[in-house]
């Protein structure tokens, strides 16, 4: 087993060729193991053991339709920035994750806590402008009241063009953002 190998992820899909996320091979070889999904696509490269020689899963489909289980959405930054739709909830200017940070809408000096009902995305300038005050105070108006999203934040993944693995570029066409940058 190659170190190319070692950094091979397998697209998983879901019964109805979907694709769902990106997994590890190991992953992807429990699944199969466990008769949870096929394998569509293989790469070039082997994984061997004392007993058995298998090509490394490119693409796997799950064999049963899984319902997402509903489950708390995890408080984290990025899921605040998707929340927010990477839009500064003061100057409504969407901007790149290194462009934002996040503002206690009622400053935590102040008694506000680091919750859903108080975090909202903020640009940089927007944030030094407010500072350690509420939004009243400092003349500025939030564009959405925060909330806990009862949904997961959909984030979008861009995958370059040039370096998604040719096995996938058939079940990612018509679902993923592919750039030829």
């Amino acid at each position: 087993m190659s170190a190319d190998t070692l950094a091979l992820r397998t697209l998983l899909l879901s019964q109805s060729y979907e694709p769902i996320k990106a997994i590890s091979w190991r992953r992807a070889l429990t699944l199969l193991t466990l008769g949870k999904i096929e394998v569509l696509s293989e790469y070039d490269g082997f994984i061997r053991s004392t007993t058995l020689v298998i090509k490394v899963p490119a693409v796997v489909r799950l064999l049963r339709y899984f319902r997402p289980t509903k489950r708390r959405i995890k408080f984290s930054r990025v899921n605040i920035y998707a929340r927010d739709r990477y839009t500064c909830q003061y100057c409504g200017e969407k901007k790149r994750i290194a462009d934002l940070t996040f503002d206690h809408v009622l400053p935590r000096q102040a008694g506000g806590k680091t919750t859903w009902e108080n975090i909202v995305t903020c640009c940089q300038p927007c944030n030094l402008k407010k500072g350690g005050r509420t939004p009243q105070e400092a003349r500025m108006r939030l564009r959405a009241v925060p909330v806990q999203p009862d949904w997961v934040p959909s984030i979008t993944i861009t995958i370059n063009a040039k370096s998604v693995p040719s096995a996938w570029r058939d079940y990612l066409y018509w679902t993923g953002e592919l750039s030829e940058e």
